[in-house]
């Protein structure tokens, strides 16, 4: 399921105008809502840029990205990459942009720390991830953007994650990783066409951002690299992930809303989500995780059509006391497990806080979740489910699972504090989901559409 490489003569430049407001409107008269070609096209050796893999380019990204933005409002502008090695350091992108990396471009991060500076943490975590206080700079970012596209011919971006993989098992980090490419309350997003590889940290993460597709991409990391999520959704709206191929260190899809107070204070859940079409490896992790961070609520999550490879959990919920927030109406169907511990996961003893200040009542609210046709080889336990005493995990149902099991002394399912029904599913499923037989229902699925899964990518010709 990786994407496909497109071998000919003239590349297609995948990008999309993604404006919700217009989407629905266009999509009923059956017009295209994609944007022509931009106006300005540059290429990055125009700005001094040379491709060997050691002369640092960082100024020339940034000229090029500033001279581009002079177009945002006549056409817009591209930045091409051609085949060779660029290393620089981080660079910001603008509005109305479109970073074309063709097919043997490499995007190298420089490895300088000096290059990192350090900028403030989101103010729905109220800390850095990893360690207090700010965090370094990301690799690729941009903040209160709209119409932004990384596309190309299957060009990479390489975060050459291993000296801060080195120096976060050796403690010597006094503040947190940045990521390799992170958009802040921006909108109208894609990225397409294009593999991530080797990230200090989590790969793609849009935060506080709307309207936003990954399709066709490839994130690829050690599978003991630390904290190598691939795409997590924070607090966003209309995202779309499909066909995409991940092998990560944690993680393969993330979707978050905030931490503690921090999170419950944002109050910007992320929500009316699709990820379709996956493909995962992640040994010490999930396929589709849904927190830890969920302060301000995860809902409308629709899940289909997804294979995993050796990985520890299928779908799994991360919560715990003072996280608050929800997680409700996620529904998943059609998801084929191979070398599995947990199928499904449901975890209430997440610890992790940013300071001492959390609230010990903040209890998450789960509720509303549906999994449906789901296979598994190869499993040690079909669930985990537990939930807080004091706040059971409701309105549960499962159904349509077949799990072909390995000898394990562990139980088949462990049940705590949870409420919900099962049909169809084998091995029999706990006593706290009520079995209802060969007359049970099959768990919901939305038949209505989400908004961003109508919006179409359209081609422009573009010759490398």
């Amino acid at each position: 399921m990786a994407p496909v490489l497109q071998n000919k003569l003239v590349t297609l430049c995948l990008f999309a105008l993604l404006c919700f407001l217009s989407t629905a409107e266009s999509t009923r008269k059956g017009a295209s809502v994609a944007k022509p070609c931009r106006a300005h096209t540059a290429n990055i050796k125009d700005f001094g840029a040379v491709g060997d893999g050691k002369t640092s380019n960082t100024a020339a990204f940034k000229k090029a990205v500033a001279e581009l933005a002079k177009h945002e409002k006549k056409g817009g502008g591209m930045l091409v990459v051609p085949p060779g090695k660029w290393l620089t350091g981080p660079f910001n992108l603008t509005s109305h942009f479109t970073l074309f990396l063709d097919k043997g471009a490499v995007i190298l991060a420089s490895t300088d720390m000096k290059d990192y500076p350090l900028i403030a943490p989101l103010k729905s975590y109220g800390r850095g991830r990893d360690e207090p206080g700010p965090r370094y700079s990301n690799f690729i970012f941009g903040s209160n953007l709209t119409d932004v596209v990384i596309t190309g011919n299957n060009g990479t971006i390489d975060g050459q994650g291993q000296m801060w993989w080195d120096k976060y098992h050796a403690d010597q980090l006094k503040y947190t990783r940045g990521y390799l490419f992170e958009l802040m309350y921006s909108d109208n997003i894609l990225v397409s066409n294009v593999t991530f590889v080797n990230s200090p940290s989590w790969n793609l993460h849009p935060v506080y951002c709307k309207n936003v597709i990954f399709s066709g991409v490839t994130v690829l990391a050690p599978i003991n690299s630390p904290n190598t999520d691939g795409i997590d959704p924070d607090s966003c709206t209309e995202v779309r992930i499909e066909d995409c191929y991940i092998v990560s260190g944690d993680d393969c899809i993330a979707i978050k809303s905030g931490w503690d107070e921090y999170g419950i204070a944002v109050a910007m859940p992320s929500q009316n989500i699709s990820v379709r079409r996956l493909t995962c490896i992640s040994p010490t992790s999930a396929v589709i995780a849904l927190g830890s961070e969920m302060s301000g609520g995860i809902q409308n999550i629709r899940i289909e059509d997804i294979t995993a490879i050796n990985s520890e959990s299928g779908i799994r919920i991360k919560s715990g006391v003072g996280r608050g927030g929800f997680v409700k109406n996620i529904f998943l169907r059609n998801m084929n497990l191979y070398t599995i511990k947990w199928l499904f996961w449901m975890t209430s003893n997440y610890g992790q806080h940013p300071d001492d200040k959390f609230d010990p009542k903040a209890l998450p609210e789960v509720t509303g979740i549906n999994y449906s046709n789901v296979y598994a080889e190869n499993a040690t336990m079909v669930a985990r489910l537990d939930g807080l005493q004091n706040d059971h995990y409701k309105g549960i149902c499962i159904s349509n699972v077949t799990a072909k099991m390995i000898p394990s002394d562990l139980p088949l399912w462990n049940c705590t504090n949870v409420e919900g029904v099962a049909n169809h599913v084998t091995p029999k499923p706990c006593d706290l989901l009520r079995d209802q037989g060969p007359s049970g229902k099959p768990c919901a699925f939305p038949k209505a559409t989400l908004a961003i899964d109508k919006v179409p990518i359209s081609q422009c010709p573009f010759k490398g």
